[in-house]
């Protein structure tokens, strides 16, 4: 790969940072930092320099700012919206906690948000698009200079609401990450494997399909795969844990310079043991603190529980 420019980050994601409101069976935290682009930011920074490109308002607080530095991650794209606050989320888990129940959402400065890449990050060789409206999705697209690889995110509001739009960008990335019941209502299909092969047919290289506590379910038109969630007797928040793992997939491609479908079989492997940090608390409570050998040691773990 050509050597980047000092001031390119080798992978760029586009995303949400926010106040997140959490309640779980564990507890309940208000105010928490979060978003998608934070989790993948800091899941990925333990492999390669991450730029982050987002929007956040005055209200946004330095010591937050901090955390995501103490990362090395560069936030030469996070907009500060004046005289606007930062997008909030308040959220509710019970049971299995499989699902989050919304209890508030409140966009602020994400309802007129229109990102411009700064010009360093625009060649960055890694791209990932988390969740956001197709058309913000497309005009980041318009702004690169040739990446190497672009993975994308999407949710079901969009599936129901901005179908063309979304299906004309996911026909112009390389990878695509949904969960199971949005790849099933966005290919139509009850099957997942049916499913998986149909989105295939939209244009992306591979397509991962997140099943939460269940694993991940990587299709290509080489190989199909297969990888559970890292066993854990406690999950205390599972927010940001897709992003979480979305971050540790591309951190990990971004730092060996990699893209083949072996490549990114590999890369689940380390965003499935990333993910299982975040789950363990709050926000960045426990994801925030690890380094790479203890993530490696995780990865190791895994390797052997999945091994026959």
């Amino acid at each position: 790969m050509t050597d980047l420019s000092p001031d390119t980050p080798a992978l760029c994601v586009v995303g949400t940072v926010a106040f997140d409101d959490i309640e779980t069976p564990s507890g309940t935290r208000e105010g928490i930092l979060g978003g998608s682009a934070t989790y993948f930011s800091v899941a990925a920074s333990q492999f390669a320099r991450v730029g982050l490109v987002g929007v956040v308002g005055e209200d946004f607080p330095a010591k937050y700012r901090k955390v995501l530095e103490g990362h090395d991650v560069d936030l030469g794209g996070l907009e500060v919206a004046a005289g606007g606050k930062t997008f909030h989320w308040a959220g509710k888990y019970e049971g299995d906690m499989d699902q989050a129940e919304t209890l508030e959402t409140n966009l602020n400065v994400l309802e007129s948000f229109a990102p411009t890449l700064p010009e360093s990050f625009r060649s960055s060789p890694y791209v990932f698009l988390a969740n956001t409206e197709p058309n913000i999705q497309m005009s980041v697209l318009d702004q690169l200079t040739d990446p190497r690889l672009v993975v994308m995110d999407t949710m079901n509001l969009w599936i129901d609401i901005a179908r063309e739009r979304l299906l004309e960008v996911i026909a112009r990335v390389d990878g695509l990450m949904i969960n199971d019941a949005e790849a099933k209502a966005l290919s139509g299909e009850d099957n997942l494997i049916a499913a998986g092969r149909a989105m295939l047919e939209c244009g992306p290289r591979f397509v991962i399909v997140k099943k939460g506590e269940h694993g991940s379910f990587l299709f290509s038109r080489k190989r199909l795969f297969a990888l559970p969630s890292y066993p854990l007797d406690v999950v205390v928040d599972p927010t940001g844990a897709g992003d979480s793992f979305a971050g540790g997939v591309m951190g990990f491609l971004a730092g060996e310079h990699a893209q083949r479908v072996d490549d990114v079989c590999n890369a689940m492997l380390y965003g499935t043991a990333v993910a299982s940090f975040t789950v363990s608390d709050f926000s960045l409570d426990v994801l925030g603190e690890i380094d790479r050998g203890t993530l490696e040691e995780r990865a190791d773990e895994l390797r052997r529980f999945v091994r026959p």
